[in-house]
């Protein structure tokens, strides 16, 4: 007699396991302990086996009935129901392993080996704010390109197009990584570009040399650490990178003979970052840049970094304390960074007759066409170089001072 609804519910436990049978080898097992699980029995290829179907009451009279007749339709079919199960399990155990989510820190893992702790953060946090809640959880082979561009949309729509091309980039990383380790066969992120908002660049705010006197009377006025604010100084003379100044380390300076030579790579377990490009710097260094360099030395003792981070573990200072720092100085984000004293280098060299090679040269920038860059990579124009990083800071002085400025053809001319 089939089995109904009110007669499991009455259905009581006893000392022994009992069965309740339903029809074609189904049956409630119903155990000493009160739990209440649906059993089919069926042979297979002449052997008896049993398969689960599920706990009662999460799984219902009608949907055992319903897993009863999938069962028997693949016996019909000369599949073994319970062969099949275990290849379902399997096949959700892989669909886990290889979710977005999971081949993304994978990925990670590998991939923040060669970044600092900062940016590798950076990273793996914007991606748990705007991709893994929609599609974290999905095979890495069932993520689609609309479901990449789902997630784009909402970046789009609030205007915040660099986290958009930064995110979008994201996930087409992982996907190559995911197609070099099998776990994937095409790149749904490719061509998504033409379908989003493009990016404009923006310039970083610098200052103008106009505005230079009243930066360093800032400055001096300003409630900031000694070597914070020599900090700032070096930045304006020497208009490095900040990453570079911030990580430096004693042993790169040769004071004596004028000289900082920034390595491609420092130590990243000290969150310690090189050159952009990797590749060995070498920045000469004004009479104005060593004087601050020495009132420096008085501030380091024996540790190595210029500029140590206070709470130690042997680390410098955030990606943050010069900007901070210039905010303290009262001027708004939008206004000054400490990436910006590069552009106010640049303009007024150009303007007062400096060559962009040698410029460039300063800057480290990489040279973009490849033909010229295979034979100009190791000119360093050190002398020229030289010349020009002393002349800017003798500039720097006399706005500053606010006496007579002379151009430096003028200067080159008469020298």
């Amino acid at each position: 007699m089939p089995l109904t609804d009110a007669a499991i519910r009455q259905a009581k436990p006893t000392e022994k396991t009992r069965k309740l049978a339903e029809a074609d080898g189904m049956y409630l097992l119903i155990q000493p302990s009160g739990s209440k699980l649906w059993r089919f029995d069926y042979r297979y290829q002449g052997k008896r086996k049993t398969l689960a179907l599920g706990a009662y009451p999460e799984v219902g009279l009608a949907a055992a009935r319903k897993a009863l007749a999938a069962a028997r339709e693949l016996l019909a079919a000369g599949i073994d129901p319970a062969e099949a199960k275990k290849e379902r399990k399997r096949a959700n155990r892989i669909a886990a392993a290889n979710s977005f989510e999971a081949v993304t820190l994978a990925w990670w893992e590998r991939w923040r080996t060669d970044r600092t702790e900062g940016t590798a953060h950076a990273a793996i946090r914007a991606l748990e704010i705007h991709v893994f809640p929609h599609i974290g959880a999905k095979p890495i082979t069932g993520v689609q390109p609309m479901d990449i561009l789902e997630l784009l949309r909402p970046l789009e729509a609030r205007g915040t197009t660099d986290m958009l091309k930064r995110v979008r980039a994201r996930i087409g990383e992982i996907f190559i990584h995911a197609i070099a380790n099998g776990l994937a066969k095409n790149n749904p992120a490719e061509g998504l570009h033409k379908a989003v908002k493009p990016h404009v660049s923006r310039h970083r705010p610098a200052l103008r040399t106009g505005d230079i006197r009243e930066f360093f009377i800032r400055l001096d006025a300003v409630r900031l650490s000694v070597p914070i604010k020599l900090a700032i100084r070096l930045l304006v003379l020497t208009f490095v990178r900040p990453g570079e100044l911030r990580c430096a380390l004693w042993p790169e300076f040769d004071l004596d003979a004028g000289l900082w030579t920034v390595p491609g790579e420092r130590d990243r377990s000290r969150g310690l970052t090189g050159m952009k490009m990797k590749e060995e710097h070498i920045v000469p260094l004004s009479r104005q840049a060593i004087v601050a360099l020495r009132e420096l030395q008085a501030f380091g003792g024996t540790r190595d970094l210029l500029f140590p981070n206070r709470n130690g573990q042997g680390r410098p200072i955030s990606d943050g304390t010069i900007n901070k720092a210039l905010w303290a100085m009262g001027y708004e984000p939008g206004q000054v960074t400490g990436a910006g004293f590069r552009a106010t280098a640049t303009g007024a060299l150009l303007e007062l007759g400096y060559r962009p090679d040698i410029i460039d040269r300063q800057l480290a920038h990489r040279e973009r066409k490849q033909v010229f860059a295979a034979y100009s990579h190791h000119a360093q124009f050190l002398t020229e170089r030289k010349a020009m990083m002393q002349a800017w800071a003798d500039y720097l002085d006399k706005l500053c001072k606010g006496a007579e400025v002379i151009p430096f053809s003028r200067l080159n001319a008469e020298g």
